[in-house]
C-alpha cells in the first residue's frame, strides 16, 4: 500500500490517529487530499485542516474532532475505489451511506463532491471513500 495509494494512506492515518485520540495528524499533502479534507471539515467530521509548506510536497495537517464524550466523530472511514479496482457510479446509482447519515466522496467531472452534491448536480463519478 503506502504511496501506491496515497488516499488509502491518508484515510488509514486519519483512522489510526482518531482511534488513538490524537488532536491532529500530519499527512503528505496533495491537491486531492486537501479537497477530501475540505469535505471532511464542511461535513463536520474534522475540526479543521491546514497545509504547511515544506521543501517537498507540503504537509496536510488535520485537526481531529471528538464529541462531548470524547468519542471519535469519524466512526468508520473506508477506501472504496482503489488503483487496482476502480469503483464508479452513475448519478442515479450512487449508494446512500447509512440512509444518508454518512457520506461518500466522489471524484466527478465537476470536481470532488459528496454523494449528496453529486446527486443534486446530476453527475456520477469515482467513489473515492465513505465516512460515517
Amino acid at each position: 500500500m503506502g504511496m501506491t495509494d496515497p488516499v488509502a494512506d491518508m484515510l488509514t492515518r486519519v483512522r489510526n490517529a482518531s482511534g488513538a485520540k490524537f488532536a491532529k495528524v500530519d499527512i503528505p499533502s496533495s491537491k486531492l487530499k486537501v479537497q477530501i479534507a475540505r469535505i471532511f471539515k464542511d461535513e463536520g467530521y474534522i475540526k479543521n485542516f491546514k497545509v504547511i509548506k515544506d521543501n517537498r510536497q507540503g504537509i496536510l495537517r488535520i485537526y481531529l474532532r471528538y464529541d462531548e464524550k470524547n468519542r471519535e466523530v469519524i466512526q468508520r472511514v473506508v477506501r472504496v475505489s482503489r488503483p487496482s479496482r476502480r469503483v464508479y457510479a452513475r448519478n442515479d446509482a450512487i449508494p446512500k451511506i447509512l440512509n444518508g447519515l454518512g457520506i461518500s466522496i466522489l471524484s466527478t467531472s465537476r470536481g470532488i463532491l459528496t454523494d449528496r452534491e453529486a446527486r443534486k448536480q446530476g453527475v456520477g463519478g469515482e467513489i473515492m471513500c465513505s465516512v460515517w
